[in-house]
């Protein structure tokens, strides 16, 4: 086993946008699909409500080639932007959201969320206005001081980043770094949430290995505070299920509600 940080030249070569999604949330034996789905999308349901976290504009960064984690969040801001690093990700977002039939069926995870608002039988009508609240798939890149380089985005209410930042960074001053990135994408006043995983080292994509950032509690405290946020609320999750250790080696999951202080 390679266990070296992954560089982003190998993700371009490698990373295989369907292995990922059959690998992590397939619905016979997705590494994700039990606890890991549960935990995020019921508190993206907590937090996207109306009078919680809504606004005009989310800015979705490092998606991957899923979109689950905005079906909540449709329903109370009027545009999203998505992105990814990879093209191939990229690729497999606008499968869906074009309704191509070789992509991805998310169904029952929309099925899910909308039982979780208690109104089951209307999961197509909420991928349809997710499909009309994604107004771009865009490139971005975590590391880089304006991720969407060269197009400079307007602020946006919200932030969202699902599943990301422990790929592309390899330490505690590289996340810091990413957060800070993120500054003059957010409003001031406006929210940043982070969902993820915390102390996995690696994670496979079907026969493939990529390297994960190791990160505590601890960290993440230190992390968003020294990037300057303020902390709404910061949760984590012990992992109960371990029968897919050999696939990806998190022991927790953790949400992270922070703001971006008004004079910042």
């Amino acid at each position: 086993m390679d266990t070296s940080f992954t560089k982003q030249e190998t993700y371009i070569q490698e990373f295989n946008s369907k292995d990922y999604l059959e690998t992590y949330y397939s619905s016979e034996n997705g590494a994700m699909k039990g606890e890991w789905l549960d935990f995020a999308l019921r508190k993206l349901h907590e937090t996207f409500t109306p009078g919680g976290v809504e606004g005009d504009t989310l800015i979705d960064i490092g998606a991957g080639p899923t979109i689950y984690h905005l079906l909540s969040a449709c329903e109370v801001f009027k545009n999203i932007i998505t992105s990814d690093f990879l093209a191939q990700n990229q690729a497999e977002m606008q499968k869906w959201l074009k309704k191509d039939p070789d992509a991805f069926d998310w169904s029952p995870v929309a099925k899910f969320v909308c039982e979780l608002e208690g109104d089951s039988e209307n999961w197509k009508k909420r991928e349809d206005k997710l499909r009309r609240t994604v107004k771009q798939v865009l490139k971005c890149d975590a590391l880089k001081s304006n991720p969407f380089e060269p197009e400079v985005l307007p602020p946006a209410d919200c932030v969202l980043s699902c599943l990301c930042l422990e790929a592309p960074c390899k330490d505690a001053e590289s996340y810091r770094n990413s957060l800070k990135n993120f500054h003059d994408l957010i409003k001031p006043g406006g929210h940043l949430i982070i969902i993820s995983v915390l102390n996995a080292s690696f994670y496979y994509v079907g026969q493939k290995w990529f390297s994960s950032m190791i990160t505590t509690k601890e960290d993440l405290e230190l992390d968003f505070k020294g990037a300057g946020y303020e902390i709404e609320k910061l949760e984590v999750v012990p992992r109960e299920d371990l029968s897919a250790l050999n696939i990806t080696n998190y022991d927790s999951y953790y949400f992270v509600h922070a703001r971006k202080p008004h004079n910042l």
